[in-house]
C-alpha cells in the first residue's frame, strides 16, 4: 500500500467525535428547566405592570424570582425608598392578589443599573439626571 492509502485507512479507523447540534441540549434545557420559570416570571411581570405606577416602573426592573422572593433592581435611592413605601402600604398585597400562580412572600429591592431597550422614544437618563451618551 502506498502512503495515501495508508493515511486513508488510518483516518477511517480513528475514533470519530460525536457532533451534536447545539439545539438538542438547549431545547432540553428550555423545555425541562426554564419553561416553568419563564411562564411564572411572565405572569408575575404582568401583575407587576398592572400594579406599579408608571413613574416607578421606569426606574425598576424585575431581576428574578427564587423561593418566593422577587428581586427587583431599582436605579436610584429615592425611587427605591418610594417603592419600598408603596410595597409596605398595600402594593405587595395587590401584586399577590393578581399573581395567583405562585407564592410571592416578599420583594427584595436591590440597587442596580440596567439599560432600557434603546428605542428612540425610550431613552432613560442616568442616575445623575444627565442623558446618557448614545453608543
Amino acid at each position: 500500500m502506498d502512503e495515501p492509502q495508508l493515511r486513508n485507512v488510518w483516518q477511517n479507523r480513528q475514533r470519530r467525535d460525536s457532533i451534536r447540534p447545539l439545539s438538542e441540549p438547549l431545547g432540553w434545557l428550555m423545555k425541562h428547566r426554564l419553561a416553568k420559570r419563564v411562564r411564572q416570571i411572565g405572569q408575575l411581570a404582568v401583575a407587576w405592570d398592572e400594579c406599579i405606577p408608571d413613574f416607578i416602573r421606569e426606574h425598576a426592573a424585575l431581576v428574578g424570582l427564587s423561593r418566593g422572593t422577587l428581586t427587583v433592581a431599582v436605579d436610584s435611592a429615592p425611587h427605591r425608598y418610594l417603592l419600598q413605601q408603596l410595597l409596605q402600604n398595600g402594593l405587595l398585597a395587590a401584586i399577590r392578589e393578581r399573581f395567583r400562580s405562585g407564592a410571592l412572600n416578599r420583594v427584595k429591592l436591590v440597587p442596580g443599573r440596567f439599560d432600557a431597550l434603546n428605542f428612540p422614544e425610550d431613552v432613560r437618563p442616568a442616575s445623575g439626571g444627565q442623558p446618557r451618551a448614545e453608543a
